[in-house]
Parts: structure tokens; sequence; C-alpha cells
């Protein structure tokens, strides 16, 4: 039963990781500036789960961990403002603004997969407790 917590645990920590992210990202969805503080537009991060092979069982059940937080490789939303401060000077893009490329949609349904997906693993801890507390009693 410890290892269904471990496994349900390590859910809800890469839950609130990207619950985290995409707080960010909208967070940040008008910035001018990169994480960096570089002039630039924000860009949008995914988190990237992967198996946490650590926690295998010989049943095959494994928990999760964040592989890493990949920025989106969408490009900027450009917007014809030829009179902003930091619109660009020369080239193809003359006269635009960039801004970031973090899409309100996507960011909400994100976050209610990871809400959703958070609330079962806290259902499963809740089913694990329940059930030692019964083994513990018909042992007392």
């Amino acid at each position: 039963m410890i290892t269904s917590l471990d496994i349900s645990t390590s859910g809800l920590i890469a839950q609130r990781e990207r619950l985290t992210t995409i707080s960010q990202n909208i967070a940040n969805m008008s910035s001018l500036r990169d994480a960096n503080n570089r002039l630039g537009p924000y860009r949008a991060k995914h988190v990237i789960l992967e198996t946490d092979n650590q926690m295998a069982t010989t049943s095959g059940a494994a928990g999760v961990k964040v592989a890493e937080i990949r920025e989106n490789d969408v490009e900027p939303r450009r917007r014809w403002e030829p009179n902003h401060p930091l619109a660009i000077k020369e080239g193809r893009w003359k006269g635009y603004v960039e801004y970031p490329n973090v899409d309100m949609t996507e960011q909400f349904v994100d976050a209610l997969e990871a809400t959703r997906a958070y609330e079962s693993n806290v259902g499963v801890i809740e089913m694990t407790k329940n059930m030692t507390n019964q083994t513990l009693r018909i042992l007392a």
C-alpha cells in the first residue's frame, strides 16, 4: 500500500508542476520580455512527464516525474504597430510587434486536465488510507 501512496504522490507533484507552469504562462501572456528579462516575447512553456522507473513494481505500476519544462516552439503572435517602441525595426516583419505565443484555450484545457489528474491522485490516496484503516481495525 505504501507503493500506491508513493505513486499517487508522484502524480500530485507532477500535476502541481504542470499547474504552476500553466499559471506562469497565463500571467505572462502579455509580457514583451522573455524569462531572462531580455526584449522579446515570453514563450509558453510545457511540462514533459516521463515514467519514474525507480518506483516501478513487479506488477508494472510506476510513478511519474517531470522530465523537463520545454519552451513552445510556436512562432510569436505578430501585430502591426509601427509606432510601438518595441516594433521590429527592419526585415520582413518591420513595423510588427511580437507578442507571446500563449493560447488561452490551450492553457485552460491543460489546466482542467491537470486539475482532474490531481483530483484522481488525491482520490487514490484517500482510498488507500481507508483500506489501511480498515485493515488495522480487522487486525486489532
